[in-house]
């Protein structure tokens, strides 16, 4: 072993060899639980995990990421009441945003969730919410053996209910706030002769925006069959979605002061919008950013996997996923910075996305005395292309920003055609070395190579080729139950995140000076921590230190919402530290009650240079990082009787680097009440929910940086979202 190794890699590859030369002594197997606590009983690393009843009594439609944000150490923020609304949508995980974090669906990987679609698609996309089954977060990097190449804060796995063994027919319907109207269906098969079971189920939501016009629309068809063959099991699904989003103002502290909480953007006046671009205005603007007529994200993906977890022999199984998922998708805006040809009126604006993506995970794992030994490869091949075009309008036609535009642009700034290869190789063994203590150890190796052609468009974008590779990520944790109630754990893990598209943004003489010394992402992990699990409390505390290397920082010349030339680099390192805490206490059978806190310092720790301009960073906290969340929940359930009462609090946020501009903190509560009936006529369960969310109707805030970060203090740059007043929801569920 060469000694120029660091001391934490050569720990883990000491841990390896000492795992293979160990003597089998008999040792009975050990399975990480199944069991769905809050926190993760007998994991040896800190897993959290929700459960579906958390999903059904949240509003109907409510993003599964929205759901997690009771967890410690987790900020979730949208201005929209479901939590779906893509743009304004902001997560992070110990103080880790969300493109640095990985997902997966039934094991398919979804991407990083960047809004601007390269390699995957939003879990509010991806799945129907009321088809969740249970939501697994990893706060530290996750296991080895997720496919993600973004996981340096975390991983979130989404796990998809199966159909049930009996025949059934479930419909929903809500009513809220704002003509909000959700249908749900879904059919159940029940097991066919030869075993298998299948379910179909379909969704169709309409809401107005809370404010100014427009509407959020959304459809969604998802298909499940599951195949049992002995102790082998055939899983596949095949979802579709369909979706358009009207967005919401972005704002600035100088347009809340002047304009107001309620203030948006011009739509469905389009005579508003063009006299706004010329320089009329009678509202209070002052400017032709202040509103422009719409924006919108449109897009349709359709996902597909199939799962075999299969049993080869007594003591290994193999297990094969193959996927693919395909979008076709536009970001739409009306500019008042370019006016279609031979007219005033403000052209459309797209950004035009096209994904198609298939991949294989596949791992064999061997079970045999102490040691449980798992290795797998991920492959995955994605082609996808974006182009930035613009769309003549005229006083009659603004074009309908619900409606894909895929034809009679009359101007392409860039049109690039990207290929995203990506392969990951992972070994693990989880080895029980004594009653009481588990180990895993593991490495992977990971390879990210991304190759760009500009094939059209008139701006000078780059071409090339770039790998992110480490072939070394190792990781080590442990698991110590001190008898039936306590338990410790603690562990440390390497990661890397791959650089990706990074074409469309820089010219080529950019890319040509960066692409020999830019560096990916890395994170290392330290964390450690207690859990109890005891009658009727289950509790956690944990610590946390992470290391964040090579951070890559775009720097761009204009306004977020324009386009314009950026550069990117290598700007330093960032530290964040924390502790969390979680109690989680059912005070009688009829009541519970959930507390969970943490507190993080997220620094960044060098300066760093645009041009030759020093920008003074070091010391100060991240960008959109709270330093101080607290949750709260009170639950009720007794004879078919269920409420809900959930507060948040989160501490200020700030939007610029110098931490001299920021989002105050805030508080908001939300409740939630039912009753569930059985055997009621014909009906196998009726159920009835009303949702009530910002309960007390605050004012605030929502997400920070929607276009980006100022360096330092300014008023006037809109990158702040407003989150949605008090709504009100009403939904009634019936299965036959």
């Amino acid at each position: 072993m060469s000694h120029s190794l660091p001391p934490f890699k050569r720990l883990v590859i000491a841990s390896a060899v000492l795992a293979v030369l160990n003597p089998v002594v008999g040792f009975a197997e050990v399975v990480e639980t199944e069991a769905i606590t809050v926190f993760g009983e007998g994991q040896t690393r800190q897993v959290n995990t929700i459960n579906r009843s958390d999903i059904q009594q949240s509003v109907p439609g409510t993003s599964p990421l929205k759901v997690l944000e009771k967890l410690p150490s987790v900020s979730f923020q949208s201005s929209d009441p479901f939590g779906s609304y893509e743009w304004s949508t902001d997560f992070r995980v110990r103080g880790f945003g969300g493109g640095q974090l990985g997902y997966t669906l039934d094991d398919v990987p979804l991407g990083d969730l960047s809004y601007g679609n390269h390699n995957g698609l939003h879990i509010s996309r991806a799945v129907i919410s009321e088809n969740v089954g249970r939501v697994q977060l990893s706060p530290g990097t996750g296991a080895v053996d997720t496919a993600s190449t973004s996981n340096l804060g975390g991983t979130i796995q989404f796990y998809s209910m199966d159909p049930s063994d009996e025949f059934g027919v479930t419909g929903a319907q809500m009513f809220g706030s704002n003509n909000a109207r959700r249908t749900y269906v879904k059919l159940d098969t029940g097991k066919f002769d030869l075993g298998g079971k299948l379910n179909l189920s379909y969704v169709n939501q309409n809401s107005e925006k809370w404010k100014g016009e427009g509407e959020h629309r959304s459809e969604q068809a998802n298909a499940k069959f599951v195949q049992f063959f002995g102790e082998s099991k055939l899983s596949a699904f095949v979802n579709w979605s369909d979706r358009a989003e009207i967005d919401y103002q972005d704002m600035s502290p100088e347009m809340i002061d002047r304009l107001g909480y309620s203030w948006d953007n011009y739509f469905p006046d389009w005579q508003g919008a063009i006299d706004s671009a010329n320089g009329i205005w009678t509202s209070g603007e002052t400017s032709k950013w202040d509103a422009y007529y719409a924006g919108s994200g449109v897009r349709e993906d359709l996902l597909m996997g199939a799962t075999l977890d299969a049993k080869v022999a007594e003591s290994l199984r193999w297990k094969t996923t193959l996927y693919k998922h395909t979008n076709k998708g536009t970001g739409e805006w009306y500019t008042p910075a370019v006016l279609s040809p031979g007219t005033d009126t403000p052209a459309l604006r797209t950004t035009e996305y096209d994904i198609d993506r298939p991949g294989i995970l596949t791992a064999l794992t061997w079970t045999g005395g102490m040691h449980k030994v798992n290795a797998g490869i991920w492959y995955e091949d994605d082609d996808f292309g974006v182009a930035r075009r613009y769309y003549a309008t005229s006083v009659t036609d603004p074009r309908s920003p619900y409606e894909q535009q895929r034809d009679d642009w009359f101007q392409t700034d860039w049109d690039h055609d990207i290929n995203e290869e990506t392969t990951q190789f992972h070994l693990q063994d989880t080895l029980q070395l004594a009653e009481r203590l588990k180990l895993n150890v593991g490495f992977k190796s990971s390879k990210v190579k991304i190759t760009g052609q500009q094939v059209g468009g008139t701006a000078d974008r780059a071409s090339g080729s770039f790998t992110s590779e480490k072939n070394f990520l190792p990781q080590i944790s442990m698991n110590y139950r001190v008898n039936a109630q306590h338990e410790l754990f603690a562990g440390a893990a390497d990661n890397m995140r791959g650089v990706y598209n990074i074409f469309t943004g820089m010219t080529q003489a950019g890319f040509d000076a960066i692409k020999d010394t830019l560096e990916p992402e890395t994170s290392r992990t330290y964390e450690a921590g207690w859990r109890y699990h005891g009658g009727n409390i289950e509790g956690l505390f944990s610590v946390y230190h992470v290391i964040f290397n090579d951070r890559l920082q775009s720097i761009s010349v204009c306004p977020g919402i324009l386009t314009c030339v950026s550069a990117i680099g290598n700007v330093g390192k960032v530290e964040s530290t924390g502790a969390e805490a979680g109690i989680n206490w059912k005070v009688t059978p009829k009541w519970a009650w959930y507390n969970a806190l943490s507190v993080n310092s997220t620094e960044y720790k060098d300066d760093y240079y645009t041009g030759e301009t020093l920008r003074e960073v070091a010391g100060m906290q991240v960008v959109g990082v709270p330093k101080t969340m607290l949750k709260t929940e009170l639950a009720y359930n007794d004879k078919g009787w269920f409420a809900k009462l959930g507060g948040v609090y989160q501490s200020e946020r700030f939007y610029t680097y110098r931490n001299d501009a920021s989002a105050p903190g805030y508080t908001l509560w939300n409740l939630g009440a039912g009753y569930r009936m059985k055997k009621v006529g014909m009906l196998e369960e009726l159920a009835l929910q009303v949702n009530v969310t910002n309960l007390l109707d605050k004012e605030y805030i929502a997400t920070v940086g929607t276009n980006g970060y100022a360096y330092d203090a300014t008023g006037d740059l809109q990158t702040l979202q407003v989150g949605a007043p008090r709504q009100f929801f009403v939904n009634a569920t019936a299965k036959f």
